[in-house]
């Protein structure tokens, strides 16, 4: 035997309660209780052996007649044998006596009859009025037996003998199931023998036969809590509270659980019951306004702090007005809070007003804009006691720098600073902002640096000292400041990475910041490309349809388990839990979702079965399922600011040659990001898009960039030259191209950029007389274009080097007419020249190609700028070798041919030494 003592007190514990009759429902508390009876829900009973503790009465006991009907047939015998004898009493001369009809029963009968009526508590009538309902006591009657049985188990359960005591117990209960001290005697003895899950679950079943024994639902809820049963705890909770409704303890229990669950309006609720209950409890009081205020009732939880004060007059709890001055300070009501305050000193005039309150009278004057008597009122806190007082010290220097009183604030801030035993960062932090609105640079330099030896993953105090060392001209210190420690690749795992300070998003754009102000494109790039490219990925995923989130069936089982509770195999089970609403409607779909995909398996498996396919079982929902990525700059496609990043980025990417990327940033961004960009934001991306288009070896990606400006300016030669400097650069032919060139043709008729261009790629493809058509076209509308003159006398010329051309010297006169043209037009100049001796040495006529090279090697021409592109850098600076305009080198090369070929070896050598020697 464990504990002697407590045992004997449980026996007589259980003794009391043998043999009780059971009382009326108390009514008293029905108002209050209606909430906690609607949170109570169905259970289900059951043993633990499926069986029911009435199937065991026994039915082949003659007492299992019951009195009632004995009393029945003796009364009917009684009656038969009084008709029998009536004849006889007509024949009597003397009137029958009344003792005489009493005689004619058999005195066992009577006796039989009046037990009968003792039994079932038939009496004569009284004269008294009638009660309404049952007598007490008149239902459930014990039979000694079985009390007798109850004593002796009792007993033995005193005695140590556990196995006799749940013997007789048992039997008890098979003969009576509906005795609740059974139950309970029964558990107090599973409790001796530490086989506390039997013992909770009879404890159960004796509470539920007997709902008004507060006690034993208040031994099952402590229990549950010890053994994790919070669902049953919670009921059992309510089921005491409707027991004993005046219990202020019970109620505070169930506060208790509503606030560590997270149910604080159902906390607050029963605080504030608590103390209508208990008006003298304040703890009770303030916990209801605090968790009210929780929940945002912030009106409803200062009114029921005024209420208690209204109901005060003599003086309310200085605590309450202390809570009630905080929360009206808290939603500005300074004024409100302050005759809070006076009026409590008002009522305790004897006595002096708390320090806390005092200084929370000073700040609502403060913030009333009454200077002088917020600062009488602070006058108690003085250096030399503010190490007893830092909250209150610090409140009232926040308050001050809220309002803009900085130096005030640091005065109080700087008694602070050493009485505080061990580092505080954030008082350096606090002091630091004073000193950068005082716009003292150096001193709050130096509390920032304090501030961060302790608070070193403060993103904020980290980029504000960063600014500070940029106005002092300390770039170096900036950067050191915001870049990751050189031991950071090593000792941490990549989740911890990702939660330090320099992993955050502010650092690293401050930093890109310094890098691109400072020209360090390369340190820009690397650490903002990788941030930008990484968001537009993201962008780019959600833009092609946002997948709905699948939860492997491991996720939905542990959903479930919300519903189902801790334990499957207890007595009671279907207990409401205890979870917020959300939890339970998740768990909720999950169930229905876990049935859902079971059925669906189940006629995978039937359908597999049937075509006489081996079933094998799909695991695939319990692998997990990848989470939805979020890009490191969320705000990247909408921010003004991140706008200009980009563009920079795009830039610093060009300088660094690196088209490729640039390309995929640029075509990125127009795409996602075409309703929230600017026009001249679309503009500059476009155009570093195309003038990256022809520096890479595959312009193929810049397409769209200059076939955007020449829709922009479709009568722009330099537009068109951009665009033709990306198209000739294309290996393989590109549809796009043609149907473009196409429909710009067939809108804009008389736009001769385009025709040209066609005529050109007919050139590239060796279609002469396509080439020849299309420049036709072109001259018809700029005959005295120098450009068009050349085009056709080319194609005209190489048209005549055919062999399907019947009249060839007439195409070559034709060609020739027009490359004179070109050389009136141009006024005899070194390139006109430098064509014609090229189209007589091409068809053969080398005579006259001799004597027009020989003009070109004459005629010294300039170097002339070349024009630029619009998508090119005006201010670019150019590195071509001199002479790149002057063709005499080329022209004295191509006569040497000729003089070579002619036998004149020593004139073309001459040539040669002359013209073509470096």
């Amino acid at each position: 035997m464990a504990n002697e003592g407590s045992d004997i007190d449980e026996v007589n514990y259980a003794l009391d309660g043998v043999g009780e009759e059971e009382e009326d429902e108390n009514a008293a508390q029905e108002e209050d209780d209606n909430d906690m009876e609607e949170d109570e829900e169905e259970y289900t009973f059951r043993f633990k052996t499926g069986m029911n503790p009435l199937d065991f009465v026994d039915d082949n006991d003659d007492s299992g007649i019951q009195p009632y009907q004995r009393f029945v047939r003796l009364e009917r015998e009684a009656l038969a044998d009084k008709k029998r004898k009536a004849p006889e009493q007509c024949h009597s001369e003397e009137p029958p006596s009344k003792m005489a009809r009493e005689g004619d029963i058999s005195g066992a009968k009577i006796a039989e009859i009046m037990e009968a009526m003792d039994y079932y508590g038939m009496r004569k009538r009284s004269r008294k009025p009638k009660k309404r309902g049952r007598r007490k006591g008149s239902k459930n009657r014990v039979d000694p037996k079985l009390t007798q049985m109850q004593g002796d188990a009792t007993f033995h359960y005193a005695c140590g003998d556990y196995d006799r005591a749940k013997a007789v117990l048992c039997e008890v209960i098979r003969l009576a199931p509906n005795l609740h001290e059974s139950y309970h005697t029964l558990g107090l003895v599973y409790t001796s023998l530490q086989d506390y899950k039997r013992a909770m679950a009879l404890y159960l079943i004796a509470a539920h036969l007997d709902p008004k024994e507060s006690p034993l639902w208040k031994t099952i809820f402590t229990w549950s809590i010890e053994q994790g049963y919070v669902d049953q705890a919670g009921y059992c909770l309510l089921k005491a509270i409707k027991a004993d409704p005046k219990d202020v303890t019970l109620r505070f229990h169930l506060a208790r659980l509503y606030a560590e669950l997270g149910h604080y309006q159902k906390a607050a609720v029963t605080y504030e019951q608590v103390h209508k209950l208990c008006c003298e409890n304040i703890d009770a009081l303030k916990a209801a306004a605090k968790f009210y205020k929780k929940c945002g009732q912030v009106e409803y939880s200062i009114q029921i702090l005024e209420d208690y004060i209204k109901s005060q007059p003599d003086g309310a709890n200085v605590s309450v007005v202390d809570l009630l001055g905080t929360v009206l300070m808290e939603t500005k009501a300074h004024d409100r809070a302050l005759q809070h305050i006076e009026h409590a000193q008002t009522v305790n005039a004897r006595k002096e007003l708390p320090l806390n309150l005092k200084i929370k009278a000073g700040i609502c004057h403060a913030h009333l804009g009454n200077m002088e008597r917020a600062q009488a009122l602070f006058n108690d806190l003085k250096p030399e006691n503010a190490s007893k007082h830092i909250d209150l010290v610090t409140k009232v220097a926040d308050s001050l720098m809220g309002l803009e009183h900085y130096n005030p604030a640091l005065n109080y801030y700087l008694m602070l600073e050493g009485n505080i035993e061990k580092e505080n960062g954030l008082l350096y932090l606090k002091i630091a902002r004073c000193y950068m609105s005082l716009k003292e640079r150096s001193q709050a330099i130096l509390f920032y640096s304090k501030a961060l030896e302790t608070l070193q993953d403060d993103v904020d105090a980290r980029i504000t000292l960063a600014s500070l060392l940029l106005e002092e001209a300390k770039e170096d210190e900036a950067i050191s400041l915001l870049s990751p420690p050189k031991d950071s690749d090593f000792g941490e795992a990549p989740s911890e990475k990702s939660n330090r300070w320099w992993a955050d998003i502010r650092i690293k754009l401050k930093l890109c910041n310094i890098y691109w102000n400072r020209g360090t494109l390369d340190d820009f790039v690397d650490t903002i490309f990788p941030l930008v490219r990484e968001s537009l990925y993201v962008a780019t995923l959600r833009q092609k349809g946002k997948s709905k989130k699948r939860l492997s069936k491991r996720d939905l089982v542990e959903r479930v388990r919300v519903l189902d509770g801790p334990e499957k195999d207890n007595v009671f089970r279907g207990f409401r839990p205890v979870a917020a609403p959300s939890d339970l409607l998740k768990a909720s779909r999950a169930k229905k979702l876990l049935q859902k995909k079971a059925m669906e398996k189940e006629k995978r498996k039937a359908e597999a079965l049937a075509s006489g396919i081996d079933w094998l079982s799909d695991d695939s929902d319990d692998e997990p399922q990848k989470e939805n990525r979020e890009p490191p700059l969320c705000n990247l496609l909408k921010d003004e600011e991140h706008h200009q990043l980009i563009i920079d980025l795009c830039k610093a990417l060009a300088s660094l040659q690196r088209y490729w990327e640039a390309l995929e940033i640029i075509n990125l961004s127009l795409r996602l990001a075409h309703t929230s960009l600017s026009t001249e934001k679309k503009e500059e991306l476009r155009s570093l898009g195309a003038q990256m288009a022809y520096n890479t070896t595959d312009p193929k990606h810049g397409f769209d960039c200059v076939k955007y400006i020449v829709q922009q300016h479709p009568h722009g030669v330099a537009a068109w030259n951009c665009y033709y400097k990306v198209i000739s650069r294309l290996e393989n032919r590109d549809t796009r191209h043609y149907k473009f060139v196409r429909g710009m043709q067939g809108k804009f008729v008389d736009c001769v950029p385009p025709i040209l261009i066609s005529g050109h790629q007919f050139t590239i493809c060796s279609h002469h007389q396509d080439a020849a058509r299309k420049y036709l076209e072109a001259y018809k509308l700029l005959p005295e274009n120098p450009l068009v003159n050349l085009c056709v006398g080319t194609a005209l010329i190489n048209l005549a080097l055919g062999f399907r051309l019947q009249n060839k010297h007439q195409c070559v006169v034709q060609g020739l007419a027009f490359l004179y043209n070109n050389m009136r037009i141009c006024e005899n100049s070194q390139e006109s020249l430098y064509n014609i001796a090229r189209a007589f040495h091409h068809v053969g006529l080398v005579t006259l190609a001799a004597f027009y090279y020989e003009k070109v090697i004459a005629i010294c021409e300039k170097d002339y700028p070349i024009p630029k592109l619009p998508n090119e850098n005006p201010d670019s600076i150019e590195t071509h070798k001199p002479g790149y305009c002057d063709l005499r080198r080329e022209a004295a090369y191509n006569l040497h041919l000729i003089y070579k070929k002619s036998g004149a070896l020593d004139l073309a050598r001459q040539v040669l030494k002359d013209h073509c020697t470096l």
